[in-house]
């Protein structure tokens, strides 16, 4: 997916907002930002529509992950965008990256 021309300056503006927004979950979590700023970077689809706002706990975010088929962020996250790099150190600036140890998404 390509990117807009001022890619790297939104990537900043987001970043420099995320600092002072505080965690909410369904509105301002991992995955929410991530895909908000995916969208954002790309001029693309709100693929966080899906979930944002249909939650506000834990327990909640895993109730919408399974309804929308997914046993957890990592599935969601190869339905949305396929499969991952094969290599970890190929992740530039601005792609999504998922943790494992919790299980989180984030901007590289």
């Amino acid at each position: 997916m390509s990117r807009i021309p001022d890619w790297e300056q939104c990537l900043a503006a987001a970043v420099a907002h995320a600092r002072i927004q505080p965690f909410e979950w369904g509105s301002h979590d991992c995955a929410t930002w991530a895909f908000d700023v995916r969208r954002e970077l790309t001029g693309g689809q709100d693929d966080a529509a899906l979930w944002r706002s249909r939650y506000t706990t834990p327990l909640g975010a895993q109730r919408i992950l399974r309804k929308l088929g997914w046993s957890d962020l990592e599935v969601g996250g190869r339905n949305l965008l396929g499969e991952p790099l094969k290599f970890v150190l190929l992740a530039q600036r601005g792609d999504l990256v998922l943790g494992s140890d919790p299980e989180a998404f984030g901007v590289c």
